[in-house]
C-alpha cells in the first residue's frame, strides 16, 4: 500500500488555516480587536517570508495563552460554521489535482498538519483524505484549553507520526510521496521515497535543489465549495457565517480604515 503526505498550510492552502479564523474569532467576541490586528499581522507576515523554527514557537505558545480557558466544544462548532467560508477561495487547484491523481492511483491521502486538529479535521473530510496528523491540545475535565500540548505535529514529530500511521496500517514508506513547503518539514519529507517541495521557503528550496527533489510552485486558488461539490465526494459542513474572511490585507485596511473613519467622525462632532 502506498501514500501521499500532503502538509496543509502554504501546500494545499495558501495561507495559515489557524490565523484564517481569526475574523470569525472576534465576531464571536473571542478575540479582541487588537488580537485580530495582530493576527493579522502575523498572516501577512506568514505569507511574505514563512515561518521558520521561531516564529512557529512564538505562534505556538502565543495561540495556547490566547486559548487557554475556551471551551473546546464552542469552539469545534464555530470551526464547522465557518472553515469553508474563511478559506474560499484559497485552495490550491493544483493541490486538490494531485490528492485527485494519488487517489485514482490506489494511494491513501494523509493531511499533516501542525494546525490544531479542530481545525485541520473539518478541511480534511472536504478533502476526502483517509486521516490527519494534527496538534492536540490537552483539555481539561471542564472541557476547556488548559493552555497546554497534548501532542505537538512539528519537525520530527510529523515524520514520527507518518511513521507510526504506515507500521499500522501496512503503508510501504519508500513508495510513497509527501508534500511542504517549509525547511521545518525536512524529517517529513525525508520520511518518504518521493519527497516534493512545494512553494518551498529559501532554505527548503536550497536543499531540494541540492538532493534533486522535484519543485512544485501552487499558483492557481480555486473556489473550494465549488470545486469540491464537483470533485469529492463526502460530507459537507454547516455554512452559517454571514460573511467570509476576507484576504489578509482586506481585514488590515478594514480595520486601519474603519479606526480612522471613526477620528474623523469624532473630530468633526466636535
Amino acid at each position: 500500500m502506498e501514500a501521499a503526505f500532503f502538509d496543509l498550510d502554504k501546500t494545499v492552502i495558501s495561507r495559515s488555516s489557524t490565523l484564517a479564523l481569526s475574523r470569525p474569532l472576534y465576531r464571536a467576541g473571542m478575540v479582541s480587536r487588537g488580537q485580530l490586528l495582530r493576527g493579522a499581522y502575523a498572516q501577512l507576515v506568514y505569507l511574505l517570508v514563512g515561518a521558520d523554527e521561531g516564529k512557529m514557537e512564538r505562534l505556538k505558545e502565543g495561540m495556547l495563552q490566547l486559548t487557554k480557558g475556551w471551551d473546546r466544544a464552542q469552539v469545534e462548532r464555530l470551526v464547522e460554521d465557518v472553515i469553508l467560508e474563511v478559506i474560499d477561495p484559497y485552495v490550491y487547484a493544483e493541490a486538490l489535482d494531485l490528492m485527485e491523481l494519488h487517489r485514482s492511483e490506489g494511494r491513501r491521502i494523509y493531511i499533516v498538519s501542525s494546525s490544531p486538529e479542530e481545525v485541520v479535521r473539518p478541511l480534511a473530510r472536504h478533502f476526502g483524505v483517509s486521516g490527519v496528523i494534527a496538534t492536540r491540545a490537552a483539555i481539561g475535565a471542564d472541557g476547556r484549553y488548559t493552555g497546554e500540548l497534548e501532542y505537538y505535529a512539528y519537525g520530527e514529530e510529523k515524520a514520527a507520526a507518518v511513521r507510526a500511521v504506515a507500521h499500522r496500517v501496512g503503508i510501504d514508506l519508500a513508495r510513497s510521496f509527501a508534500y511542504s513547503d517549509s525547511v521545518t518539514d525536512l524529517p517529513l519529507l525525508g520520511a518518504v521515497g518521493h519527497p516534493v517541495a512545494v512553494n518551498p521557503d529559501k532554505e527548503l528550496r536550497r536543499v531540494a535543489e541540492e538532493q534533486g527533489w522535484p519543485i512544485r510552485d501552487f499558483h492557481r486558488p480555486v473556489r473550494m465549495r465549488t470545486r469540491l461539490a464537483s470533485a469529492v465526494p463526502g460530507p459537507r459542513a454547516s455554512v452559517t457565517a454571514a460573511l467570509a474572511a476576507a484576504g489578509v490585507a482586506a481585514v488590515l485596511i478594514w480595520v486601519v480604515l474603519r479606526s480612522r473613519a471613526a477620528g474623523r467622525r469624532a473630530a468633526s462632532s466636535s
